[in-house]
């Protein structure tokens, strides 16, 4: 027989499926294995005393016992063969349940943990799992991809660009759910007990970076250490105040200031019905929006004059400065989605919003689902 009850040296024997005893809903397989022993000792009795006897072509037998569908096991049993008749002893060695875990580790920390000094060695379970672990991780990780490793020594690629690449792909992928996702987009709002606008707010105060890259082709930062949103003109006995809703400089070796309005992606770009026939009126909220940038713009003008410079908590100035010279401005707001009907674009709706806003140099328009691509590009271009 050449099977699991009657191995032979050099293959490993798997069962067919038993059903287990104490759950009938699941299925056992038990894997077998002879191992060979061209030199062994084995324990004898003679003349009443216990001895060690040298013992050549001895095997012995490991057997497992694990579940088909979780792969766990439960059952490691260890059985000697008595060389005179070729089959195993009545007695065998078994570890069961957790035992069987402590044995692989013991045997993986033998193989694994640093010998680093002469003298005896104590370290904790827990410590040398952590060390083992992780020496073992990189060594595998760096055979398995050792052309990537070297590619990215070249490149000089750091932690913080590999980590930065992939919190800005999970963001990207929140930030199309909020485009896409009704459902999702209610559930945040909810969450977050805000409004839509406030959604978006949050999600761009947690993620600058995409303004950064995505509202103009000169990179964009926010103030060091501030919100993106930030108060332009304040609040006095005949004055209401201006907010805007991110207050961003540009990077070089002089910097400007940049003004952003956040409204939502839901936000109607012209009216409901044409003003003439093929001409359409950029909505209230469209033209509203872009009032209340000029607004503010005009009223930072008087605030801040020519020149942002910024202190730190204590009233020291920091260095930072930000020149506020005709700033560029931003409006974000709808979705280019609501020219497109079932059987594509309403050329005349699209038309005349295009024709608005390239014809509205302050602030600049830009829609929702604009502004996603763009910050869709940057990751694609950071990943590669």
């Amino acid at each position: 027989m050449d099977d699991y009850e009657n191995p032979l040296p050099g293959k490993t024997y798997i069962s067919p499926a038993l059903k287990s005893f104490t759950d009938p809903t699941r299925k056992v397989r038990i894997a077998t294995k002879l191992i060979e022993q061209p030199s062994t000792y084995a324990y004898a009795q003679e003349l009443g005393e216990l001895v060690l006897r040298h013992k050549d072509d001895a095997k012995s037998t490991i057997t497992a016992k694990f579940f088909e569908d979780d792969r766990g096991l439960f059952v490691l049993s260890i059985q000697g063969y008595t060389v005179a008749t070729a089959k195993p002893h009545n007695a065998s060695f078994s570890f069961i349940g957790d035992e069987i875990g402590k044995l692989v580790e013991f045997l993986n920390h033998i193989q694994s943990m640093p010998m680093k000094t002469s003298g005896s060695i104590v370290i904790p379970d827990d410590q040398l799992r952590r060390l083992v672990l992780s020496n073992i991780q990189a060594r595998a990780l760096f055979q398995e991809n050792e052309e990537l490793f070297t590619e990215v020594l070249k490149s000089e690629i750091t932690k913080q660009d590999v980590v930065a690449v992939g919190y800005r792909k999970r963001q990207l992928q929140a930030f199309k759910r909020l485009l896409e996702d009704a459902n999702y987009f209610s559930e945040v709002k909810e969450r977050k007990h805000c409004t839509t606008e406030a959604v978006w707010q949050q999600y761009f105060e947690k993620n600058p970076w995409i303004f950064g890259y995505g509202l103009s082709y000169i990179p964009l930062s926010g103030l060091s250490d501030k919100k993106l949103e930030q108060v332009v003109h304040g609040y006095t006995v005949v004055d209401h105040g201006k907010r805007v809703d991110a207050l961003l400089r540009t990077r070089g070796v002089i910097s400007s200031l940049c003004f952003v309005e956040i409204k939502t992606h839901e936000t109607k770009l012209l009216q409901s019905r044409p003003y003439r026939v093929g001409c359409w009126a950029p909505s209230d909220e469209l033209a509203g929006g872009v009032s209340q940038v000029q607004g503010t713009v005009a009223a930072a003008a008087e605030t801040i004059r020519t020149k942002l410079s910024l202190n730190d908590d204590l009233g020291n100035p920091t260095g930072e400065e930000a020149f506020n010279y005709l700033p560029k401005s931003f409006l974000v707001v709808g979705s280019l989605k609501q020219f497109v009907g079932e059987h594509g674009v309403n050329q005349e709706r699209y038309r005349s919003f295009e024709l608005f806003r390239r014809n509205t140099s302050s602030p600049e328009i830009i829609t929702f689902d604009e502004l996603y691509e763009r910050a869709r590009y940057i990751v694609q271009r950071n990943e590669a």
